[in-house]
C-alpha cells in the first residue's frame, strides 16, 4: 500500500517504532520502513545486532546513523537473533535503495510469535496510523 507517496508493503506487519516484519519460517525478518529511512536521509551506520542477541518487542537493541539523525533500532518481537544482516556493516546505505529486502537488519527467532504480531499492525489499521504520523512530522516541519 502507499500512504502519502511512501510505499509499505501490505503482508508485512508494523509496529509504532516504524519497523517492519515478515514471517519467514520459523524465523522473523525485520527492518526499518520507507518513510524511516527517507527522513533520515543517507544510512553511514548500522549497529547489527550479534547472533544469540536476546531482543524484547518495543525494547531497543541497537541504533541507525545517517549524516542529520541517529535513531535508535527496536525489536519488532522478542526472542534470539537468529541472523544479524552483516552486510549492512559495509553497505549501510542497503537500507536506503532496499528497505524491504536487501536492507533487512536481523532475522529473530521469537519466544511467542502469535502474541507479538498480534501487538503489531496491517493493512487499513496501519495506514490509518502513519497518516496520523504523517500529519504530525509535516505539522512539525511546517
Amino acid at each position: 500500500m502507499e500512504v502519502s507517496g511512501y510505499n509499505f508493503p501490505d503482508e508485512l506487519y508494523y509496529d509504532t517504532n516504524h519497523f517492519w516484519a515478515r514471517v519467514e519460517g520459523d524465523v522473523v525478518v525485520m527492518g526499518t520502513t520507507d518513510l524511516t529511512q527517507r527522513l533520515a536521509g543517507e544510512i553511514t551506520f548500522v549497529d547489527v545486532p550479534e547472533e544469540d542477541d536476546e531482543v524484547t518487542q518495543g525494547k531497543p537493541f541497537g541504533s541507525i546513523e545517517s549524516g542529520k539523525w541517529v535513531g535508535r533500532v527496536y525489536a519488532v518481537v522478542s526472542g534470539e537473533v537468529a541472523e544479524g544482516n552483516e552486510e549492512l556493516e559495509d553497505e549501510p546505505e542497503l537500507i536506503n535503495s532496499d528497505c524491504y529486502g536487501e536492507g533487512w537488519i536481523c532475522k529473530i527467532t521469537p519466544g511467542d510469535l502469535e502474541g507479538d504480531l498480534s501487538k503489531l499492525m496491517q493493512g487499513e489499521a496501519y495506514a490509518k496510523w502513519v497518516e496520523a504520523e504523517i500529519a504530525k512530522l509535516d505539522q512539525d516541519q511546517g
